[in-house]
């Protein structure tokens, strides 16, 4: 971790992981990655973190995977110490214009964060707030609207597509479910 960049900070940043703690002495440390396989994380980059305000760049100068755990060595970072005080519990962040361009229907989950979700017969939900991972399917957590008639501030909605995800339409933002009020 270099000094404070000023010029190539993230437009879009996305979280994409937290540094954990120092990995032997000679400053590696652990990785825990949000993608789907952990090491899918290296293909992103350059990768930033943020410190009281000030954005650095992160140069990955190595990586492993142990133990289904990722291990990383970043560039300048020499021993346990540099890890502890610099990077132990930071954001790896990237600008989402890097990310890879999908197919017309295909979305990342951070897509659907703000879209509205409304059921089959037009009653509006809420807007998704959160996605949980659950192991078995996904959960859309939606906050409903306050005048919900239902009185239900937030709603667990399982992300199974064709069953209960009838349509997502990332343009619009709106993703048409098969969900009763009363869930």
């Amino acid at each position: 971790m270099r000094e404070p960049i000023s010029t190539q900070c993230p437009v879009h940043p996305l979280i994409m992981g937290m540094m954990g703690s120092a990995y032997g002495i000679y400053g590696w440390l652990k990785v825990f990655s949000y993608t789907e396989e952990v090491t899918n994380i290296v293909y992103y980059q350059p990768w930033f973190t943020q410190k009281e305000g000030q954005w650095y760049l992160l140069e990955l100068e190595k990586w492993k995977k142990y133990k289904n755990q990722l291990i990383i060595k970043i560039k300048g970072v020499d021993n346990r110490n540099h890890v502890t005080e610099r990077l132990t519990n930071r954001e790896v962040i990237v600008d989402s214009k890097y990310l890879p361009v999908l197919g017309n229907n295909d979305f990342y989950w951070k897509d659907l964060l703000g879209c509205q979700v409304i059921n089959i017969e037009h009653y509006v939900l809420g807007k998704v707030v959160q996605i949980l991972e659950t192991g078995a399917n996904d959960v859309l957590i939606v906050h409903a609207n306050l005048e919900d008639a239902s009185h239900t501030r937030e709603r667990l909605i399982p992300f199974i597509e064709k069953i209960v995800i009838k349509n997502v339409n990332i343009m619009t933002r709106i993703i048409f479910v098969d969900w009763s009020i009363e869930f």
